[in-house]
This record gives structure tokens, C-alpha cells and sequence, in this order.
């Protein structure tokens, strides 16, 4: 299982607020029941089957083209883990374990 950080972002849009393209992305992602996420302020978490996470990720980067987008950078940060099976609760959890550790 993989665990990929997303970033999609048009260039050239009208507006400086990128949230109606991050909906509709969100849109795509959503319909995918075999797939977890969660959306963060900077980007979208994805867990999965990694090649089933990377056809994802070209419908929504190609979703994001229309008559006045030319252009997007989309950036992707890979985790593919095969020693273990790691999922997003299990990377958060570790790190509040020994956070709490920290604390005492």
C-alpha cells in the first residue's frame, strides 16, 4: 500500500483562490471507493494501491485543463512502503507516540 501526498494547481487562472479547482479534483477522487484521503491545507493524502493512485492522479490532472488553463503543475511525493503494511492512522499514531514521550 502507498501513501502519496498530491498537489495540483492551474497556472494562469483569474483569481488567486485555487479552492473551485480543489473541488472539482476532490470530485474525481471521491467516486473512488478502494482509495482513502484526506484533504489538508496545502494538499491531498492519498492511500492505496499505487498504480491505481497514479491513473487517479492523471484524471484529475487533466481535469484541471479547460478553454482558459494552459497550463498545471501537479507535484507528487510518493511513499511506498513494502516491509509493512503503513497506512496514514498508522504514520500518525507512531509520531504521537513518541511525541507523548517528548512530554513526560
Amino acid at each position: 500500500m502507498a501513501i502519496v501526498e498530491l498537489s495540483i494547481v492551474p497556472i494562469g487562472t483569474e483569481s488567486s483562490s485555487l479552492s473551485g479547482y480543489v473541488a472539482g479534483v476532490l470530485r474525481i477522487l471521491s467516486k473512488e471507493e478502494d482509495l482513502k484521503y484526506q484533504l489538508t491545507p496545502m494538499g491531498t493524502i492519498i492511500e492505496g494501491d499505487l498504480m491505481r493512485i497514479l491513473e487517479v492522479i492523471k484524471e484529475m490532472h487533466d481535469s484541471v485543463f479547460c478553454e482558459d488553463i494552459k497550463r498545471v503543475v501537479t507535484t507528487i511525493k510518493i511513499d511506498d512502503r513494502r516491509d509493512k503494511n503503513a497506512t496514514m492512522a498508522q504514520k500518525l499514531n507512531s509520531v504521537d507516540k513518541k511525541t507523548q514521550k517528548i512530554d513526560e
